[in-house]
């Protein structure tokens, strides 16, 4: 299987950068094909902006920028700047996605956030498919990454606890919950349970051991773990066009927990 890891960490002697390698191998060694997006080593260019466009038409016409119509623009005829459509086609090419990063202030670094704004472009991660009264686009388990699988490994430096259900973080599904299903369930992907390793800042050679032990058995079951089961849009759970779950769809059910079957 081919396999995409998008890395997000700026120090290669990081614990981070130690996964990544580790993780690079474990699947190599299994066979697979990998290729690495390692943003702060490629010094990604973080902000969306007119430059993404190779004939930037809003600023040679004098119109304002507008983000999601410039984007729709320069996909569509074949104008998006050269870094932008490489990615892209990695994550075609990809049977599986991984993003990989550090949990700074509650969610991904700028660099990889910057990533998915100018990498999911307008016609191939959104704004796809019929948009009427009876169908709101393929999003939300269908769309252009449909069939293909999606893990977040992720490091934090406080304990596991303080992201319970009680913990005064907040529970790491709820803080995770906007990459996994905003960001990768929404363009199609199968999201898998995220890989969390905690309290960072006190990994020894023992703890590195087992962390690696325990991620090797979450990469050899990339293809076999089931994934968080997310409510499709377009499966008839939600009403269309208000996107609300229906009134006999979990009605004891709010918040981010309702749109998990």
């Amino acid at each position: 299987m081919n396999v995409l890891l998008v890395y997000a960490h700026p120090e290669p002697r990081s614990l981070n950068g130690s996964l990544k390698d580790f993780s690079v191998k474990r699947l190599e060694d299994a066979g697979h094909v990998v290729q690495v997006s390692d943003l702060y080593a490629m010094n990604w260019k973080a902000s969306l902006d007119a430059d993404d466009s190779m004939d930037r038409p809003t600023r040679q016409s004098g119109m304002r920028f507008d983000p999601a119509l410039d984007s729709r623009h320069a996909f569509e005829n074949g104008l998006q700047s050269r870094d932008i459509a490489l990615e892209q086609e990695k994550l075609i090419w990809a049977d599986a996605l991984i993003l990989q990063f550090p949990l700074w202030w509650f969610s991904m670094p700028a660099i990889l956030k910057g990533w998915v704004e100018r990498v999911y472009a307008y016609g191939f991660a959104y704004g796809v498919g019929e948009h009427s009264d009876a169908r709101w686009g393929d999003r939300y388990g269908e769309g252009t990454l449909a069939g293909k699988r999606a893990m977040l490994i992720v490091t934090a430096g406080g304990w596991e606890s303080h992201y319970g259900p009680r913990g005064i973080n907040g529970p790491m599904d709820d803080i995770l919950f906007p990459i996994q299903h905003g960001i990768l369930y929404y363009p199609g992907f199968d999201v898998l349970p995220p890989y969390v390793v905690y309290r960072t800042g006190r990994i020894d050679e023992a703890k590195f051991s087992g962390i690696c032990d325990s991620l090797g058995q979450r990469l050899d079951a990339l293809w076999k773990t089931a994934p968080i089961p997310f409510r499709p849009q377009n499966a008839g759970e939600y009403e269309i066009p208000e996107l609300t779950l229906r009134a006999d769809i979990s009605p004891e059910q709010s918040g981010f927990a309702a749109h998990i079957a």
